[in-house]
């Protein structure tokens, strides 16, 4: 018995490392999994379907059910396929796992414009392509009166969330899944649909990428412990996944190694206000900005200060 029993779950991205992590936790904790990969290399192109189909026989192996499909999420109709795969094998959808990522790393003054726009497409637009597909899904169940207990898992990362130089297309892409996650939590909610999201961490292919004397080994392949087992985000994931996290939604949690925090979205700091001699309120003088914010914000100068009030 396990905590998603009865589920069924759609993994992106799952033929290696976080995403491989996430869809044998899913099918060790009772789901049935569909396993996305196109097999393709790190910073994309090529196709394998063997990367799919090895991580469905390890799940099959270790007692689970799955399914693979080979779909490209930045397609639109590809997307529509994985959703359609879900429902089409076992009968519907309840959890929707966006991993699939590729990475093309350089300075932003290096980098080509096709370097920006793939990795945007593959992470942004793809995660919005099954997001797409999965609440139109959820949307009609609702309807007909067959209320989902539904679940999205979007996949961030600190390179967009705090920020990564040689990332520019990376973080951008993470930094906009992260808004994408808080706003479809609000648009789906009325239909029984929570949307969070999870940043992971561990040696990848993609870590390998920029650590060449890293061993990068899939999750399963550690027998004990290890801090940079990219599978140690799956828990996360599948109680996310889990009846068990309703109605927890419009979240960002960190679970690296045996960490866990959740990211705290963007807030007001201190507030200044202009105003007049009297007391009014008046338009911003751009110099009085900058002694506001040098002083009380930067702590860069300390000048005297005229008509602010905090």
């Amino acid at each position: 018995m396990g905590i998603l029993d009865g589920k069924v779950a759609i993994v992106t991205g799952a033929g290696h490392g976080v995403g491989r992590g996430e869809a044998v936790e899913l099918a060790d904790q009772g789901a049935r999994v569909v396993v996305n990969d196109l097999g393709g290399a790190v910073s994309g192109g090529g196709g394998d379907k063997r990367v799919a189909d090895e991580v469905v026989d390890v799940i099959k192996q270790r007692g689970g059910e799955a399914v693979a499909n080979y779909d490209d999420v930045s397609d639109f109709n590809g997307a529509k396929n994985i959703v359609n795969t879900a429902i089409e094998t076992f009968g519907k959808l309840d959890v929707l796992v966006n991993n699939a990522g590729i990475l093309r790393d350089k300075m932003i003054f290096s980098m080509a414009e096709e370097d920006f726009d793939a990795v945007i497409r593959v992470h942004l637009k793809g995660t919005w392509n099954t997001v797409h597909h999965a609440s139109v899904y959820w949307r009609n169940e609702s309807k007909e009166g067959r209320q989902p207990r539904a679940s999205v898992v979007n996949t961030v990362s600190s390179a967009g969330l705090q920020g990564q130089a040689s990332q520019s297309n990376y973080g951008a892409a993470k930094a906009g899944i992260a808004a994408l996650t808080i706003i479809a939590s609000l648009e789906l909610s009325r239909y029984g649909v929570r949307v969070n999201a999870i940043g992971p961490g561990g040696f990848t292919r993609m870590v390998g990428q920029a650590m060449k004397d890293i061993e990068v080994k899939e999750p399963e392949e550690y027998t004990e412990f290890n801090n940079m087992n990219p599978g140690n985000s799956a828990p996360g994931v599948a109680w996310l996944a889990s009846d068990d996290s309703i109605p927890v939604t419009g979240q960002v949690l960190r679970l690296v190694g045996n960490n866990l925090a959740l990211y705290r979205p963007w807030e007001l700091g201190e507030q200044f206000f202009a105003k007049d001699k009297e007391g009014n309120p008046q338009r911003w003088d751009p110099v009085d900005i900058g002694q506001t914010l040098h002083k009380f914000v930067f702590n860069t100068v300390n000048p005297g200060i005229a008509r602010i009030q905090r």
